[in-house]
């Protein structure tokens, strides 16, 4: 039968805490006191309150004897409980023998390592500075010496490479702990608790850790005992080192995060003076990079400098992250309970210099803050956080931002650039002219530029930034940088939300994208409001939606019996991702694919077209308000020849998707190939049927006939072949030319404008050649073919071929300009015709006019065409696929399958 336990609890702690609350669940235990220490101000230690709660007996004393002899009035007030056991889960005062030995049953003490090793009050610390494989507690008979009692019970863990001295009191010594004191106390009550006597062989007694002149890091010694010495003092206290300045000054700073390198030297790094260390240490990207005597390396993650946590690669970093002055009323009222989650766990008025340790908060204080904050304000947080934000006002600050980047606070932070400011369409725009790289505009390697010519009128613009294969690179590094950091840690909804963001900054500057679209590209204002702009808006949004929604499956196998297997499948982002747009759609282009694989989880960086990167560039600067760290977006204005081409050959950049010629596209291919065999996705030239049987809506299928006009030809998708059956054929011609005669060719930013200039002049130049090569096969020229008379700019006529054999060059090959080819087919071989529409290595798009659903259909079966049109033409949405078969390219933008582009698919098996 079990004794009737009269327990005193001598301590303090959540862990003192937490065994006490086990205890009470035992019906042949009364807990009759709890010993503890006294409050810090109006701060009570967790074990006082839990007791009072519980309206057990409390007593606070400062200490238990005086120069070695016992306090009579402590003595008499412990006497006074009766205990018959004491329990000391966690104590950090000495108690005398008169109280350990005061209870009939003993006394029962909590010992973070596997005794007779690491006697002493640092314990845990000695643990990992030893390099012990196993790490473990134990719980003994408390006598006279310094834990040497019998022992009762023990329990061990491996020790993982991962495990600090945080990690294995988390993940071990506390819930396993409080388990364990438990089983303790139930022994003692059974009477079946031994004791067993210790023995000297391999006793070790450590210094406590809790001085300064025991937490200084010695770096003349290997990587491994570095490491190890680090990872014991991570963290609390941390392990100091000293800097030495480049003026000689010196600043003790400490150490956390440490983990082995393998990596070996890094070749970009900033060199860092260390006390103690004859060679350099150096920062770098990852950290802060430490050679060991043995030639190996230890690279730490963060160093604490004052009262404040910062990135180990942060140290060089002259200017701090300015603080955020224009709180909204709801953040305010956030500021108020985030207050009171602050003095629930300090005890004391909080005020906006606070800081949280210099308050007393301890490693188990940090674990409660960032729960309730997460639970309070729904946000990700981890520990390290708060130590990089130790005062009130900066956890604030950063608690703000994290809201803000994920839920869409309007008040993103403003970014400085170099630019120009546009005057056009009424309005006055800053444009930036730079590179965008890691968050910042910067100028390209020795300042180089290009010019943009502003296709209406032929006068340059302005003059950007030049990418050279070194800012490309830099870009590269942001982008690989932010993957494995800051991006990794934003949860796919409020990557969703961050897109959100920017899709409603884009819809707020609409009108200033589109007229920056305009003037750059030449497209009329009102087509790049509700086209280029808008769809592009809508590419944000869908995406945005898919981003949680993102999965993989579960797939039945077959198991080796009479084992079980479950394989299932992630869908993971590949990484750093180029982007290379062309200059037809500038801002869609850009989109269209960015839009799919910011979504996926990747970063990237992108290469707009070198004659229009002016809404690439502005688009930029709203990513920032919109709340997307630094790397994640990246944007390089330059020329394909050396910009794209570095972005093609990066051995960093996982995957390229590329919209433009297909020789240009095969370039790309190769280079991918030779590269790191990096995935890519081509959307290429197009040479689109279209088919008008005489049983049409003529009405309908002429005023299609904007499908070759449409973005003044300059469409991947353009009708750039029709045949028309042979009983309309002169019917449809003169009704095609009746509108083109009408309209409207001139100032793309004039509202009734129909049809602007080409975009630069060597695309004009090929129009042409392109006309001058048809009428001289034969074809015959019933309209256009030359520039748009009396009128400065690249403005190119819309033009009509007629009477066009298989065997031209003009039927063959694209023009991507405002040229309709149009041959005639007989309806009576439909067969045949088919085949001539299939007669072409492109496989773009393609289109029907018909009121008979059978040919439609026959058509849709048969043609080669990744997109088909069927008495409609250039519908194209989000939502929808779009690519090409053949030499149009391979691979999707748009819809869902264009997230497959950008994911990588894991499988995995499990066998239990």
């Amino acid at each position: 039968m079990a004794l009737k336990l009269k327990i005193a609890i001598i301590g303090q702690s959540n862990f003192a805490a937490d065994v006490l609350e086990l205890l009470l669940e035992r019906s042949n235990v009364q807990i009759v006191g709890v010993f503890t220490i006294p409050d810090k101000g109006s701060r009570e230690d967790i074990l006082a309150t839990t007791a009072a709660a519980h309206k057990i007996p409390v007593f606070k004393f400062s200490g238990w004897r005086r120069k070695g002899v016992a306090l009579p009035e402590v003595l008499e007030q412990y006497k006074s409980v009766g205990a018959n056991l004491n329990v000391l889960p966690f104590c950090s005062q000495f108690i005398p023998m008169e109280v350990i030995d005061g209870a009939p049953l003993g006394s029962i003490c909590y010992h973070p390592s596997i005794l007779p090793r690491h006697r002493g009050a640092s314990a845990i610390s000695w643990t990992l500075i030893e390099g012990d494989e196993v790490a473990g507690f134990s719980i003994f008979w408390a006598d006279d010496g310094l834990d040497t009692g019998p022992l009762l019970l023990t329990r061990q863990t491996n020790l993982e490479p991962t495990d600090t001295l945080d990690t294995i009191y988390k993940r071990f010594l506390y819930p396993e702990g409080v388990k364990a004191m438990g089983v303790a106390v139930d022994m003692v009550a059974s009477g079946t608790a031994p004791k067993i006597t210790q023995t000297e062989v391999g006793a070790t007694y450590d210094p406590a850790m809790f001085k300064v002149e025991n937490q200084m890091i010695n770096l003349q010694q290997s990587a491994e005992r570095i490491w190890n010495f680090v990872r014991g003092l991570d963290s609390v206290p941390g392990a100091v080192a000293t800097v030495i300045e480049a003026d000689g000054t010196e600043e003790q700073v400490r150490l956390f995060g440490a983990h082995l390198y393998s990596a070996g030297p890094v070749s970009n790094g900033q060199p860092l003076r260390l006390k103690g260390l004859t060679k350099p240490a150096w920062i770098h990207s990852a950290g802060l990079l430490i050679e060991g005597t043995d030639g190996a390396f230890v690279n730490i993650r963060r160093i604490k400098r004052g009262s404040k946590v910062i990135g180990a690669s942060d140290w060089f970093k002259q200017a701090d992250q300015q603080p955020i002055t224009d709180f909204t009323d709801d953040e305010l009222a956030k500021r108020t309970l985030l207050a009171g989650i602050w003095q629930a766990i300090l005890k004391d008025e909080i005020e906006a210099s606070t800081d949280f340790f210099a308050a007393g908060a301890g490693s188990m204080d940090v674990v409660r803050l960032v729960e309730e904050v997460k639970e309070a304000f729904d946000v990700p947080l981890e520990n390290e956080q708060v130590f990089m934000a130790p005062v009130f006002e900066e956890f604030f600050g950063l608690l703000v931002r994290i809201i803000r980047q994920g839920s869409g606070g309007a008040a993103g932070q403003q970014l400085d650039f170099e630019g120009f400011t546009l005057r056009a369409n009424k309005r006055e725009i800053r444009v930036p002219t730079q590179l965008f790289i890691n968050g910042e505009f910067v100028d390209a390697e020795g300042k180089r530029t290009l010019d943009i010519v502003n296709p209406t009128d032929e006068e340059v613009l302005c003059q950007v930034a030049c990418a050279t294969a070194n800012d490309v690179d830099k870009a590269v590094q942001a982008a690989h940088s932010a993957f494995y950091g800051s991006w990794k840690q934003i949860s796919s909804r409020q990557r969703g939300q961050l897109m959100l963001n920017l899709a409603d900054l884009m819809e707020r500057h609409k009108e200033e994208l589109a007229t920056i679209e305009s003037v750059d590209s030449g497209a009329v204002y009102t087509l790049a409001l509700k086209t280029h702009v808008g769809m592009s808006i809508d590419a944000w949004r869908y995406f945005a939606g898919c981003c949680d929604k993102i999965q993989g499956s579960t797939i039945p196998v077959n198991p080796a019996r009479p084992n079980n297997v479950l394989t299932f499948t992630r869908k993971e982002p590949i990484g750093v991702c180029g982007l290379i747009t062309p200059w037809n759609y500038p801002l869609m282009m850009l989109s269209w694919k960015m839009a799919a694989c910011i979504a996926a989880g990747n970063t990237c960086l992108i290469k707009p077209a070198q004659t229009c990167p002016l809404t690439a560039l502005k688009f930029a600067e709203l990513t920032v308000l919109a709340g997307f760290p630094p790397g994640v977006i990246n944007v390089l204005p330059g020329k394909g020849s050396e910009a794209g081409q570095a972005v093609a050959d990066h051995q960093l950049v996982r995957k390229l998707g590329f919209t433009g010629s297909t020789p240009v596209g095969k370039h790309i291919m190769k280079s991918c190939a030779d590269s790191n065999l990096k995935k890519c996705s081509l959307e290429l030239g197009g040479k689109s049927p279209l088919i008008v049987f005489a049983d049409c809506d003529m009405d309908k299928a002429v005023k299609h006939m904007s499908s070759v006009f449409f973005n003044k030809g300059e469409n991947c998708i353009a009708a750039g072949r029709l045949f028309v059956e042979d009983r309309i054929h002169d019917e449809f011609v003169r009704r095609v030319l009746k509108d083109l005669r009408t309209m409207t060719i001139g100032d793309p930013l004039n509202r009734s404008t129909a049809h602007g200039p080409q975009n630069h002049k060597a695309h004009f130049d090929k129009l042409l050649d392109f006309c001058q090569r048809g009428v001289a096969e034969g074809a015959q020229l019933v309209y256009g073919g030359c520039r748009v008379p009396n009128l400065k700019g690249y403005f190119f006529t819309p033009t009509v071929f007629t009477n066009v054999t298989d065997d031209m060059y003009i039927a063959q090959e694209e023009s991507f300009g405002p040229i309709m080819i149009i041959s005639k087919f007989n309806g009576s071989d439909v067969d045949s015709l088919f085949q001539r529409a299939n007669r072409t290595e492109y496989g773009l798009a393609s289109g029907v006019f018909t009121k008979d659903i059978g040919k439609a259909l026959s058509f849709a079966d048969r043609i080669e065409a990744g997109t088909v049109f069927i008495n409609v033409y250039n519908k194209t949405d989000v939502a929808a696929p779009f690519g090409g078969f053949k030499q149009s390219g391979y691979g999707k933008d748009l819809g869902q399958e264009a997230l497959n582009e950008y994911l990588k698919t894991k499988c995995v098996t499990v066998e239990y």
